[in-house]
């Protein structure tokens, strides 16, 4: 609740209060001004017990260690005015009693009764008072967490991004070094086709989301980037379909399962496959990624490992419950598969195996 509509609340409910004492005016008659301006001292007095709760008593004594201040002050202090409004109602009444009524004596059992009533109104104003500002209280903590939160999702996944290009850049300088060997003229190509990727990852992906056809596109040069170093025995089959133009995704989100099926999808002795397709509709993206198993050795740590993991965690950062993951080999181990499907729209679960 903001500071604006806060007062507008507040002024609605002690408006209706302050009108609540022209239902003691007689209907017969001009209004009587006197009459009404000492009937609203109980209303007044309402307020008195409302604001010290809601801007001192609370905040000073009961959201802190000091709460037996705050039960000493509002027992004495509502107990003060239970019996002072008592009498000040008691003393307006018999002013302005009807013409046609007697004045009355109370007996000591019903002025008991009136007393008690006034103390229960001023015990449950004063409740209300705390009521509404511990709710405030909790709503300012709940949404100082959730900006915490949004803030620390946000650092975290720069993070990530900032640990996924440096990945990315020296892997690719390791195929361009290993064209250098044998075909400097593809080597050279090879430069220009990174030169493009690195304005992607320098200059066009600094957003949260960037749209889908550009992701696209940037998968495009590096597949075309690693095809330059390929054996005639692979197959590399590319598919794309974008039905959406406008859609988004996270930045560099499926890099790393492209990296992963050129790095161990392909074998030099036996024949190899990669096949890529990503879709997407109104609602769903899909990215499905196949290829060949050549297990790496015991010896060799460059399996799949960081990259699959910052995967996993930048789908739990920018699309949770939004998305599933079906990854691993086929059941004779000859074929990987990874098949991510995101939703555009938030849903209440999300599944990864």
């Amino acid at each position: 609740m903001n500071k604006r509509t806060e007062f507008l609340v507040h002024a609605a409910v002690w408006l209706v209060m302050l009108l609540m004492p022209l239902t003691f005016v007689s209907r017969m008659g001009s209004i009587n001004v006197v009459l009404y301006l000492m009937s609203s001292v109980s209303t007044l007095l309402l307020m008195v017990v409302f604001y010290a709760n809601y801007l001192w008593l609370t905040p000073c004594y009961f959201t802190t260690d000091k709460r037996r201040y705050y039960w000493l002050f509002n027992i004495v202090g509502v107990v003060a005015l239970g019996v002072l409004m008592h009498y000040w109602m008691s003393y307006t009444h018999s002013l302005y009693d009807h013409p046609h009524r007697h004045s009355y004596e109370l007996s000591v059992t019903d002025m008991l009764v009136f007393i008690l009533r006034d103390i229960f109104n001023l015990s449950i104003t004063a409740a209300a008072a705390t009521a509404m500002r511990l709710a405030m209280r909790w709503q300012k903590a709940e949404t100082a967490r959730r900006e915490a939160e949004t803030a620390r999702a946000v650092a975290e996944l720069s993070n990530l991004r900032a640990q996924i290009n440096p990945h990315f850049l020296l892997n690719t300088l390791n195929n361009i070094y290993a064209l250098t060997a044998f075909d400097p003229t593809r080597a050279q190509e090879a430069i220009q086709e990174l030169s493009r990727l690195l304005r992607h990852v320098l200059y066009d992906n600094q957003q949260p989301t960037v749209p889908l056809s550009n992701e696209v596109d940037f998968l495009k040069d590096y597949i075309q980037l690693m095809r330059l170093r390929l054996p005639a025995t692979v197959e590399v089959d590319c598919q794309f379909a974008i039905d959406n133009a406008q859609l988004t995704v996270a930045p560099m989100l499926f890099i790393s399962l492209v990296e992963n099926a050129f790095k161990h999808g392909i074998s030099p002795t036996k024949p190899s496959f990669i096949h890529i397709c990503i879709k997407a509709d109104e609602q769903h993206i899909t990215c499905d990624i196949r290829n060949s198993n050549h297990p790496k050795t015991a010896s060799d740590h460059s399996g799949h490992g960081i990259g699959l993991q910052q995967v996993q965690h930048r789908l739990e950062l920018s699309y949770p419950g939004r998305y599933t993951w079906h990854r691993g080999p086929s059941a004779d181990g000859s074929t990987y598969t990874s098949r991510i499907e995101i939703s555009c729209k938030p849903s209440n679960s999300h599944q990864s195996t």
